[in-house]
């Protein structure tokens, strides 16, 4: 999402300075969340689905905080009132939000486990900075599992690094010389911070841990320092422009109605301005009844006391009441409409953003269904990595009308929905509890753990509809008539056979080598009790239907089972390997027969 142009500030005392966003990116499990419950002295990380952050959230921590846990700039004019964080989802499937927070934000922290290195889903965010051309410093965490470290909580890291001992030392250099060479490899100068000369021609790297706090200072240091030398310019707004943002969480508040926390990042919002935003319906304009902060140091996801404000300047974390949410699009835009005549062209640029969603869609495929845009992308986009095609992608709860959708596609395969984080509706409920119903519904909180239960049921469901097929496939059988075992002549003939090869079921039409028709087993007989099948070597009593011994039949007369040509073609082509030696001789015997006359029969 690109950044609105900067005005210039009508303002004698000159432009003011918005609050950086700093977006917070790597692969899971290396620690983000914790590095913020760290800054913020909370803890939501338990609080996520999976233990892997499901949605981006938001924590401002204003100057003050920082220059207390830093114990830095006393000296220093800073004119950057603080950081606000984003933290996005951590699991590799949620690189399409990550692109999103990264165009986002104004800087980022690419968060890297020391111990464990560059792992593929780091890349991934590495090329997303590059592509966004972000400026970031490398958070290398988890210090403290390094062997033998002695930990010194919340202390600066020269602090702490000189309180180790040499090869606690010599281990921790080598570590952060392995990320300089990888870095390097993939075109970047850095070092770690505190060696660093030039910052706008290095990157940092940062040691640290997100659980006893060591190097968190200078982390919060570099980013204030960075942003003050290096982006105030870019951090200008025009504190009466019109509000930009985008919305985080739609969700229904105690006194407020439905609500919409929103990440405000350019201009200002205040109470009684009309706004523009997407819903399910269409971009819809409302105006705004009530704003509210969360209080500094707080997640605006889980934050449970708000202060309320007449107006808000980028950037912020803010809630915002409204009549007419209740359709609203998590993911979206969010603008301000500075005048009448201007409400056109705002909506046209939020219906754009919102159609430039970037789900491929095929003409079969399953359905798929989330809760905000970014969550539905990156569903696709993992979906896409696992070869899974998608036939329709929708924002919002499942509903009737989704399943009767469904239900008209005729591969079972096909007939699923994938619903992530989001309701399903009593009327949809109904329909699913219907026996008749077809759809497959595969709900879930946790992508990763979605798909793989989806693609462990289709894999299933293949195993069946092959082996309900294969079920039907007749197999390859010869048998011979024993001498002396004639039971009964006709209507039907009953004889004694030997099974000289493969299996032999009743209801299937014999045939002699010279490919007449002789009848059709009627029933299987093992001391007088009926069987399904007969293995190779047995000698079982057949009633075959349409034969008449003497006539069509004699005694030691070898019989083949009559295989349709089109089951020859399944039998050499997809079920050879799973004959056994005595059914595939059979089978080779049968096929030299029919192809006397027509070698290409059965191919």
């Amino acid at each position: 999402m690109g950044k609105k142009k900067k005005k210039q500030s009508k303002k004698s005392e000159g432009p003011k300075i918005r609050t950086p966003i700093v977006c917070v990116l790597g692969h899971v499990d290396h620690g983000k969340t914790s590095l913020l419950d760290w800054i913020r002295g909370s803890s939501v990380t338990n609080g996520e689905a999976g233990a892997i952050t499901q949605h981006i959230g938001a924590t401002v921590v204003p100057l003050d905080a920082i220059q207390k846990m830093s114990g830095a700039f006393e000296k220093l004019q800073i004119n950057v009132p603080g950081l606000l964080f984003i933290d996005t989802p951590g699991h590799h499937a949620f690189t399409t939000l990550r692109a999103r927070g990264g165009a986002l934000a104004d800087m980022a922290i690419l968060v890297v486990d020391i111990n464990e290195g560059f792992q593929p889903q780091t890349i991934e965010a590495l090329e997303i900075l590059r592509a966004c051309r972000t400026p970031f410093v490398v958070a290398a965490t988890k210090i403290d599992r390094i062997h033998g470290w002695r930990v010194n909580t919340n202390a600066p890291f020269r602090k702490t690094f000189e309180a180790q001992g040499d090869r606690v030392k010599m281990d921790l250099e080598n570590k952060t010389y392995e990320l300089i060479g990888t870095l390097s490899e993939k075109g970047f100068n850095c070092e770690r911070f505190d060696r660093v000369s030039d910052f706008a021609r290095n990157i940092a790297i940062v040691p640290l841990s997100g659980v006893t706090g060591e190097g968190v200072p200078d982390l919060l240091m570099m980013l204030i320092g960075l942003a003050q030398r290096y982006l105030t310019e870019a951090l200008e707004v025009e504190v009466d422009g019109p509000g930009a943002g985008t919305v985080l969480e739609v969700k229904e508040e105690r006194g407020l109605g439905m609500t919409l926390d929103v990440i405000l990042y350019d201009g200002t919002l205040a109470v009684g301005d009309e706004i523009a935003v997407a819903s399910s319906d269409g971009v819809i304009n409302t105006k705004v009844r009530s704003l509210l902060k969360p209080r500094p140091m707080s997640e605006i996801l889980v934050e449970e006391k708000f202060e309320r404000v007449k107006s808000v300047t980028a950037a912020a974390g803010i809630k915002v009441a409204a009549p007419r949410l209740d359709t609203v699009i998590s993911g979206s835009p969010i603008r301000a409409i500075p005048s009448a005549d201007e409400i056109d062209e705002v909506n046209e640029e939020v219906r754009r953003e919102v159609e430039e969603i970037h789900v491929t869609l095929s003409d079969e495929g399953i359905f798929i269904k989330a809760d905000t845009i970014g969550a539905l992308e990156a569903l696709a986009k993992e979906l896409e990595g696992h070869g899974i095609q998608i036939m329709k992608a929708e924002v919002g709860p499942v509903n009737r009308h989704d399943l009767i959708e469904v239900e008209t596609i005729k591969d079972p395969l096909n007939a699923v929905l994938l619903a992530f984080n989001t309701p399903i509706l009593p009327d949809a409920l109904d329909i699913l509890k219907q026996p008749t119903c077809k759809v497959s519904i595969f709900p879930g909180d946790v992508i990763y753990q979605l798909i793989d239960d989806y693609t462990e049921w289709a894999e299933e469901q293949k195993r069946k509809i092959e082996a309900a097929r294969f079920e039907r496939i007749i197999l390859p059988a010869k048998i011979r008539i024993l001498e002396g075992c004639i039971f009964r002549q006709s209507n039907p003939a009953v004889v004694g056979v030997r099974v000289l090869g493969g299996k032999l079921r009743s209801g299937v039409r014999l045939m002699r080598k010279d490919t007449k028709g002789i009848g059709t087993v009627k029933t299987i007989q093992v001391e007088q009790e009926n069987v399904p099948v007969a293995d190779e070597g047995a000698e079982v009593a057949v009633a075959i239907e349409g034969a008449t011994v003497g006539r069509q039949i004699n005694e030691n007369d070898e019989l083949y089972v009559y295989i349709p040509e089109n089951h020859v073609k399944v039998l050499e082509t997809e079920m050879l390997s799973n004959l056994n030696p005595g059914t595939r001789e059979v089978l080779e015997e049968y096929t030299t027969i029919r192809r006397k006359d027509n070698p290409f029969w059965g191919k």
